[in-house]
């Protein structure tokens, strides 16, 4: 199977086949994937060089100018340190593109901190007006991808990982989808994080949702599993712990409730290893979910007792 980063190239050189608005900038990396696009397109291909403020500032333009640009590169790059043009060039600006990021918070351990950016989809949150996708599966990415593009003039953020998921699901770019459901509890899985999530939780009377869509963050979808599941909320995301634990909060603010924020930790692992040891490192494989959900849950049941 290929993997999210793969799709996200063919898609994309088909979407500049398709229409003539799509133009691609990126800054270095990503350029093998595009060298056929390139050739054809050689005039909507752009490549800037290691260059990732001209990256951000050079896609605006295109944007100022009518075009719909996909900025590519690894999160690190894309969102963390070229923020200052995400925030002006592109928000202050008015301007929209669809951000396209790879390597998310753990797929490149050996890469080392600098290729790992845990804290992305934290960091657009302070920002106002953006939508952020988390596919799942290379088949959500071309979905999520197509719906990116086709959005106006939005500005979009599209999450790649190598992590993921061993079936696509029906995802259609807003709402959280229902995978199981339950009397004793909601947990939200958001992304490549559903397979674990869906083997931590078997056996446990909870409602299991997922998003791949998680800006807007689907506030509908979570009061009414809450309703008949109880508002004991648990969310499990491939970033930062805690990302979203505000904005379910908010969506539950007239509700008396409790929410876990599990992710990746903001310890540093300097043992690099592999991609499946820094899951497990941070809790996130079945086992290390098993254990903090049902502690979560037992936990309430045992005050209430």
């Amino acid at each position: 199977m290929d993997t999210m980063r793969d799709r996200f190239s063919q898609v994309t050189t088909n979407l500049l086949a398709e229409d003539p608005r799509v133009a691609v900038v990126l800054a270095e990396i990503g350029r093998d994937g595009f060298a056929e696009a390139a050739r054809r397109h050689p005039d909507r291909v752009i490549n800037v060089g290691i260059r990732e403020q001209l990256l951000i500032g050079a896609g605006a333009g295109l944007a100022l100018t009518g075009m719909r640009p996909v900025l590519h590169s690894f999160g690190s790059f894309l969102v963390e340190r070229p923020f200052e043009q995400v925030k002006l060039d592109l928000g202050h600006q008015g301007a929209g593109a669809v951000l396209v990021s790879a390597l998310g918070s753990y797929d490149w351990p050996a890469g080392g901190l600098t290729h790992m950016s845990p804290g992305d989809v934290a960091l657009l949150g302070t920002l106002d007006g953006w939508t952020v996708h988390v596919p799942g599966h290379p088949d959500e990415a071309e979905t999520l991808l197509r719906h990116a593009v086709a959005a106006g003039d939005d500005k979009v953020y599209v999450r790649l990982s190598a992590q993921s998921n061993a079936v696509a699901r029906p995802v259609d770019g807003a709402r959280f989808l229902p995978v199981r459901r339950g009397r004793a509890g909601v947990v939200v899985a958001v992304g490549p994080m559903l397979e674990a999530v869906t083997e931590a939780t078997e056996g446990l009377d909870v409602t299991v949702l997922y998003a791949t869509t998680v800006r807007p963050f689907d506030a509908r979808a979570l009061r009414e599993a809450t309703g008949a599941a109880g508002s004991d909320v648990v969310l499990v995301e491939p970033y930062l712990a805690g990302t979203s634990t505000a904005a379910a909060a908010e969506a539950l603010a007239d509700t008396p409730h409790r929410i876990l924020g599990l992710g990746v930790d903001r310890r540093e692992l300097r043992r690099y290893g592999t991609m499946a040891e820094h899951i497990a490192a941070h809790g996130l494989d079945a086992r290390g979910l098993r254990g903090r959900i049902t502690g979560f849950l037992d936990g309430n049941h045992s005050r209430r007792s």
